[in-house]
């Protein structure tokens, strides 16, 4: 069943033409151990197996299988580099819009807590929640619409407000959960409103974490430019460059500051057993990544992201003399301040030259401000300068970084190629166990490429002469 899942994973196939090759392909037959007169199983089997697998304390065995191969090869001794990267991932479902998760959220309610239909009937006035449909109004009018949401919005609360107090369910729990996220995320108060008389509006903005669809909670919009989004996962990536086998791979939820590629990656590079080399975009080069990766010993080839500047071609925050340990901040026209104690949320620390941008000639290259720059340092300045110097200077950093990153980009055109950046599963659980599936399989295909063999006692790979 393992061998059938992966190869399930490695061709994009649904259960059913699994099946079918299972019973009709010879070599699918050979791979699987199946005998030619064999006619395999049902397809609901595997969703039966995965299922298991995902519930045993080892869901990712496959994917640890085919490492222990890698690992008897030695295809990896003496080489040290991995290379990050993410890619998004589009779920399976439907993109939901604010109406359609209200009223399948309410009647998830409605459906599995206990008592919830009786105080529907009572409170909820804004539907026909028996109907899963939309509501029938005139869609062209744009505040027959806004009514709507306000009524719907409304019968959520009042739902939730006035549910019998008792102990749930894991599904009660969850639909009652998924139903005061999806009545808050996509509404604010109304223009004339204080905010406390329950009437509410289509927020002009779009919820950091929205819920795209009540059907799959965990889907979010994932951007990887400020100008584009899709709906779906993150798929995070730690590959070695020369040979394209993937070493870890995670999927999260595509927003959220723990699923940032930048904390990722310290999971992904966790099991490493001796230093590496390791390379990444602008997304990996933040400073608790930069200090605790170099805390493990790995040599960083992680591009610094560009710094901003008050004006166009003016001055940047490398341009000023800033002394951490001495808490003092050169500008370039030679004027010396005191930095303040770290202090905030964010444990930043500012440098105010309000008295010295005054009659400064270097000002206009230097900000735009009324009182003059502020320079804010941030934790980890040190070892982010250092970066973007050596980044800026060092030869030997850029040829590497050239050599040995691009390779990470073929890697993830393997993964989601012939369909396979779109999701089949729901849920993080899930889907996150189809990749590390698919990493698996397309493991196995690089080291067969490469010569696999068995020599009766271990795997190894099998050189020409």
């Amino acid at each position: 069943m393992a061998a059938a899942i992966t190869l399930q994973a490695l061709h994009g196939l649904s259960d059913f033409e699994t099946v079918q090759e299972l019973r009709c392909d010879l070599r699918w037959k050979a791979a699987c151990g199946l005998g030619l007169h064999d006619t395999a199983f049902d397809s609901s089997l595997l969703a039966y197996f995965r299922r298991r697998l995902a519930r045993s304390t080892r869901p990712h065995r496959v994917f640890e299988a085919v490492r222990e191969v890698v690992k008897a090869t030695g295809v990896l001794k003496g080489r040290h580099r991995r290379a990050l990267d993410s890619t998004v991932l589009e779920d399976a479902v439907a993109t939901q819009d604010t109406v359609t998760q209200l009223v399948a959220a309410i009647r998830a309610v409605i459906r599995e807590v206990p008592g919830a239909a009786e105080v529907a009937a009572v409170q909820c006035t804004a539907h026909d929640y028996r109907d899963p449909g939309k509501p029938r109004i005139a869609w062209n009018d744009q505040q027959a619409r806004a009514d709507l949401v306000d009524a719907l919005v409304g019968d959520a609360l009042r739902l939730l407000g006035h549910l019998p107090e008792r102990q749930l369910g894991e599904k009660a729990a969850n639909a009652v959960g998924l139903l005061a996220l999806v009545a808050g995320q996509d509404v604010e108060p109304a223009d004339d409103s204080d905010g406390r008389d329950g009437r509410w509006r289509i927020t002009r903005a779009t919820a950091p974490e929205r819920i795209v669809s009540v059907v799959d909670p965990d889907a979010r919009h994932v951007h990887k430019t400020r100008s584009h989004y899709q709906d779906g996962y993150k798929a995070h990536l730690a590959v070695e460059p020369e040979t394209g086998l993937f070493t870890a791979v995670a999927l999260t939820p595509g927003s959220g500051s723990e699923h940032h590629e930048a904390n990722v990656a310290l999971d992904l590079l966790a099991d490493e057993d001796e230093p590496i080399d390791a390379f990444g975009d602008t997304a990996y080069s933040t400073g608790p990544t930069h200090q605790a990766l170099r805390q493990a010993g790995h040599r960083l080839f992680l591009k610094p992201a560009p710094l901003k500047t008050a004006v166009v071609g003016g001055f940047s925050l490398d341009d000023f003399a800033i002394d951490t340990a001495g808490s003092t901040v050169t500008c370039p026209a030679g004027h010396t301040v005191p930095l303040s104690e770290p202090s905030g949320q964010k444990m930043q620390r500012k440098a105010l030259f309000t008295e010295q941008c005054t009659g400064c000639l270097l000002r206009e290259r230097c900000s735009t401000a009324k009182a003059g720059r502020i320079v804010t340092i941030r934790p980890h300045h040190d070892l982010l300068a250092a970066a973007r110097r050596q980044a800026a200077t060092d030869p030997d950093w850029q040829a590497a970084y050239r050599r040995w990153r691009p390779p990470v980009e073929r890697a993830v055109a393997w993964l989601v190629a012939h369909g396979n950046r779109r999701l089949r599963h729901i849920g993080t659980i899930k889907n996150n166990a189809w990749l590390h599936t698919r990493a698996a399989a397309l493991n196995l295909r690089t080291l067969i490429n490469l010569g696999l063999d068995h020599n009766g006692t271990t795997w190894h790979i099998q050189t020409t002469t």
